[in-house]
């Protein structure tokens, strides 16, 4: 076992060095290019990159090509903008080789930028700051919010005020909101964080609820937390009732009247929506064919393992969760999305993973599946994790879109995502930030993490379940 761990470290490094060490000069030859900015694909282009940036894009035969720049065979395939993860969760400081290993898989899938919702940690600043960009360590774009203010970790307002105060001195990115919160203690922390000029996102703790965080101005609105509670029929008493999981337990209660009411109120406020489909249907999905999953094979045991536990403690939970009421539960909240989408909200792409059999970076792409199935065109849901992320991050001049002067966050695909979104689970190469990687050696490092996992032992561990992040 020993011999076998040194030999995947040996192979690691020898992948991440040949990686970070490549020239800084790139051109993909003949490539379509989908730009993201309501342009058609420009057909056979010629894409120059360096130091790290997009310099030029041109017409095949009229670009002129840097003396020593790498070439890359674009003949035939497409250039899109890298990936936006916005509803990510990584290990702390104290798990470092597992926190790099789930980094590996968000760019492994064409992952180029995350936004960090829990837990916090302040190495992540380090990560966001230095060795991310330094390229001491392979990972995408971070964005992060700090230690979450959860209900009971928050014990009056002047302690959330308080906590407001020290992330934004902190230098976190947003302030994260989450489930149990008051609303003395919601207001004091908007009212903080509104003093200090920093955004806060995240939970609608059932307290607060829909009507109160739009009209508090909250930046986005994860999992569509507590929208069920506010489409319910007018005669509902929920004081008679444990709404659940996400509403499951309330959920054939719902006014379907209401349901453009909702995406109306919030397109108004002017808030954005980070709906994680998947993650709450994997809820209603068998828990054995969740784990036979392909990608399963990139996920610790005693991760695996301690979401099959988090899992048995919802089942077995009634007042958490009604599994009868899965499939209902799924419909409601896809139309929600539909609705959305056809009243212009700003939706966002984001899987809620590491969580409830959600793998870093393949999970956005089954993430992509529901929203297409929800109704949004390929586009749309490109649009939701490119072009919309820029826009929420006020970043707009730094990713998002392929143009000269933007950073070199690129994935190269086989066929045109928009007549084929599956093309982006097997990207053919990701650059990131105009380091490139291949399929090569995205494979290499795929398959000494497979292997490394499969020889781990079979946990004896207990993990606590919750309600997302």
């Amino acid at each position: 076992m020993r011999r076998f761990l040194i030999s995947s470290l040996i192979l690691l490094a020898s992948i991440y060095n040949a990686y970070s060490q490549e020239s800084g000069v790139f051109a993909f030859q003949g490539v379509n290019v989908l730009p993201m900015d309501g342009r058609d694909v420009l057909q056979n282009q010629t894409v120059i990159v360096r130091d790290g940036r997009i310099d030029a894009i041109g017409a095949a035969g009229d670009t002129n090509v840097p003396q020593g720049a790498q070439l890359i065979d674009g003949s035939g395939r497409f250039l899109v903008p890298g990936l936006t993860e916005m509803h990510a969760h990584l290990p702390t400081a104290d798990e470092r080789e597992y926190l790099e290993e789930v980094l590996f898989l968000f760019v492994a899938n064409g992952v180029t930028t995350i936004r960090v919702m829990q837990p916090g940690d302040p190495f992540f600043l380090q990560l966001r700051d230095e060795l991310i960009p330094d390229r001491e360590v392979l990972g995408p774009r971070i964005y992060t919010g700090g230690p979450t203010l959860l209900g009971r970790r928050v014990e009056n307002p002047e302690a959330a005020r308080r906590m407001v105060f020290e992330q934004a001195e902190a230098g976190y990115d947003f302030i994260k909101m989450h489930a149990g919160l008051t609303p003395d203690k919601y207001e004091a922390a908007v009212e903080a964080a509104k003093e200090v000029g920093i955004a806060f996102a995240g939970h609608v703790a059932p307290a607060v609820g829909i009507e109160r965080a739009l009209a508090a101005g909250q930046a986005s609105l994860e999992h569509l937390d507590s929208y069920v509670e506010y489409m319910l029929r007018d005669d509902v008493d929920l004081s008679d009732m444990d709404a659940g999981f996400y509403g499951i337990n309330v959920i054939n209660h719902v006014d379907e009247a209401k349901i453009v009411q909702a995406a109306r109120a919030t397109r108004e406020a002017g808030a954005w929506v980070c709906p994680t489909l998947t993650w709450i249907a994997n809820m209603g999905v068998p828990k054995e064919e969740l784990l036979a999953r392909p990608h399963m094979a990139y996920v610790p045991k005693r991760v695996s393992g301690g979401w099959v536990r988090a899992r048995g403690r919802y089942e077995t939970t009634p007042e958490l969760y009604t599994l009868e009421n899965a499939p209902r539960h799924a419909e409601i909240r896809a139309s929600l999305v539909k609705a959305m989408r056809d009243e212009g909200v700003g939706l966002l792409l984001g899987s809620d993973t590491p969580l409830f059999f959600n793998v870093p970076g393949f999970a956005l792409h089954d993430e992509i599946d529901s929203l297409l199935a929800a109704g949004l065109t390929p586009y749309e849901v490109l649009q939701t994790g490119t072009v919309n992320p820029a826009v929420f991050l006020e970043a707009q001049t730094e990713f998002g879109r392929i143009a000269p002067g933007l950073s070199a966050d690129l994935l190269l695909v086989e066929e045109n995502p928009t007549a084929d979104m599956g093309t982006l689970r097997r990207p053919l190469g990701v650059m990131l930030r105009g380091q490139w990687l291949d399929r090569e050696t995205i494979d290499a490092r795929l398959g000494a993490l497979a292997a490394q996992y499969a020889a781990e032992p079979e946990p004896d561990i207990d993990s606590s379940g919750g309600r997302g992040g």
